[in-house]
């Protein structure tokens, strides 16, 4: 077999553990942080300022304001208060809204974040940040939003109700696997993102079955900390495409809106996309990923309508203009008609076709 790619390693370290949390005040004495600003959501201020209680006065700020699709008001009132305060690190305790926040500030002043996930978003291994301003979601990388330092606690996904777990695995699952036939994927990013696929995909419903399972937990974690990985070194395709827009436009919720459009997208990528398909096949022990992952995803409470989630029928049209106008690389060529029956079986919560 003849190989051609480019494979480059990402810097940052991951402390992965049940009870990693009581790990945080060596990793920032690690990186020499004195003044740093917690950012958080607002549901997310008590168990932020329960972890950050150990770091005693080295927090300078608790700033528990984070917000869904990282809106620039908020990124610019966040870096705002963290050259206030003086700040010399970022500490994210929270989901995608958290650490996207984290990456607003980072991005403009160079603030080292150290992240604590509680959900399986991924962001947290990524250079890429984002931003959403009059309803439009502006996407970029830049290696100084990468966190320097992931304390992965499964402990803490504990409380991630069941319903939020399933689908913020199924966007995770989603990053897996658009990594599979990305343009610029390596046979690592291949294999990293087939046992993100599989991890996933078994602990899942170990999950729904037992919210409290640690190994059930600590196996959904560490398949999207693998996905979160591809995400940030692999050129995502139509499916993130069209979930940017959703969410920066109508302010769709994250998870559910991927885990919602992935089906649909696989069951158009996939036949233009075979070695993808096979790893797809092997991770869900399937010949039909797209059918496989759709069932899947409802069968464990998950709503696969975008019609239910938020998005009005009129909007086909917004999302269409955008998606042809800003095209990113894809196994297939993507044609008005394509985005339309996407969008029609994922708004109606139809099976993949």
């Amino acid at each position: 077999m003849s190989h051609h790619f480019i494979h480059e390693n990402r810097p940052g370290r991951v402390v992965f553990a049940a009870g990693a949390r009581a790990r945080l005040p060596e990793e920032i004495d690690r990186l020499g942080l004195h003044r740093l600003i917690v950012v958080c959501t607002p549901g997310h201020a008590d168990l932020a300022a329960e972890l950050a209680a150990p770091l005693g006065d080295r927090i300078a700020d608790l700033h528990p304001h984070a917000t869904m699709h990282v809106p620039a008001a908020v990124a610019a009132e966040t870096v705002a208060r963290a050259r206030e305060i003086g700040a010399d690190g970022c500490l994210a305790i929270g989901g995608g809204s958290a650490i996207g926040l984290a990456k607003a500030v980072a991005k403009d002043t160079g603030l080292p974040i150290v992240a604590v996930p509680t959900t399986y978003a991924g962001s947290e291994m990524t250079p890429i940040w984002g931003l959403t301003t009059d309803g439009r979601k502006t996407t970029g990388r830049d290696p100084r939003v990468l966190p320097s330092v992931v304390v992965y606690d499964p402990e803490l996904t504990t409380t991630l109700p069941s319903a939020l777990s399933v689908t913020s695995g199924v966007n995770a699952l989603a990053h897996a696997a658009e990594a599979l036939y990305a343009p610029d994927s390596s046979p690592i990013h291949t294999l990293m993102a087939a046992e993100a696929a599989r991890a996933l995909a078994d602990a899942l419903p170990r999950v729904v079955a037992d919210p409290d399972d640690i190994d059930a937990r600590s196996d959904a974690l560490y398949g999207a900390w693998l996905a979160g990985s591809v995400l940030g070194a692999t050129t995502m395709s139509l499916h993130h495409k069209l979930c940017h827009i959703l969410g920066g436009t109508f302010n769709l919720p994250h998870a559910e809106t991927h885990t919602a459009v992935l089906p649909h997208v696989l069951a158009f990528n996939l036949p233009a996309a075979p070695a993808a398909r096979t790893a797809l096949e092997t991770a869900l022990d399937t010949t039909e990923p797209a059918s496989q992952l759709f069932h899947l995803a409802r069968s464990l409470g998950a709503d696969m309508s975008l019609t239910a989630l938020g998005m009005p029928e009129d909007g086909v049209e917004t999302v269409v203009s955008q998606a042809l106008a800003h095209p990113y690389a894809n196994p297939r060529l993507v044609t008005e008609a394509d985005v339309r029956r996407i969008l029609g079986r994922a708004l109606t919560g139809a099976a993949p076709a």
